[in-house]
């Protein structure tokens, strides 16, 4: 997808006035329903499949509501801008929820951005809902690794600010990146996270929400 002059630019101011928006505080109830977000595209690709699972922490993380979507993408692969890309697809499955959940764990930055404005934080502003990144690999910032046991984790600096928090959620396994997004403190996310975890890597709504998406974009290209 062809970059058009001026639409970097354009996107970037629209991420800072959206910023702007964000706010961190605690979530307001208790957490029964955590959502998991994912999305799948190629990079060029003007197409994007997107899926939130709803699981329910109260009754063994029972899957209790899902939707999946393919949508078509307006803007282009930008690094540091995947909101753009991303957002606009979530929104369209979140719309389909009946079950809203009460924070959702997203396959994507928060705060731990360059600009502060990863596509799980500009998720939360969007929608107007708790938003936690939780990021495979770092962006950006710097991080001494944890110790090895599960639940372990060490802060992730920029600037000499603490973005976020480098998280093992198995032993012995490579940790992820964990920051605010919208609507959350970032010992809200750590709680979450940890309480959303089996035995794997992933948080079960994320990997649950991952195997959706790539088993309907499997069907439906």
């Amino acid at each position: 997808m062809a970059l058009k002059p001026g639409v970097y630019k354009t996107a970037v101011l629209e991420q800072r006035r959206l910023l702007a928006m964000l706010e961190e505080r605690p979530i307001s109830k208790p957490v029964r329903f955590v959502g998991g977000a994912d999305v799948s595209s190629s990079m060029f690709s003007k197409t994007g499949f997107g899926g939130i699972v709803v699981l329910d922490l109260e009754n063994k993380m029972k899957l209790e509501d899902s939707a999946v979507v393919k949508r078509e993408i307006d803007f282009p692969y930008i690094p540091g801008l995947l909101g753009f890309r991303e957002v606009p697809v979530l929104s369209a499955a979140y719309g389909l929820l009946k079950i809203k959940p009460d924070v959702m764990i997203v396959d994507a930055q928060g705060v731990a951005h360059p600009r502060g404005f990863g596509a799980a934080a500009h998720l939360g502003v969007v929608l107007g809902v708790p938003t936690i990144g939780c990021a495979k690999s770092r962006l950006c910032g710097e991080y001494e690794d944890p110790g090895m046991e599960k639940g372990s984790s060490t802060p992730l600096n920029l600037d000499g600010k603490e973005i976020g928090r480098v998280l093992r959620t198995r032993t012995n396994v490579k940790p992820l990146f964990i920051s605010r997004g919208h609507l959350v403190t970032l010992q809200d996310c750590l709680t979450v996270v940890m309480s959303s975890l089996t035995k794997y890597r992933l948080p079960e709504p994320i990997r649950l929400a991952h195997q959706l998406v790539n088993e309907f974009r499997r069907i439906n290209t």
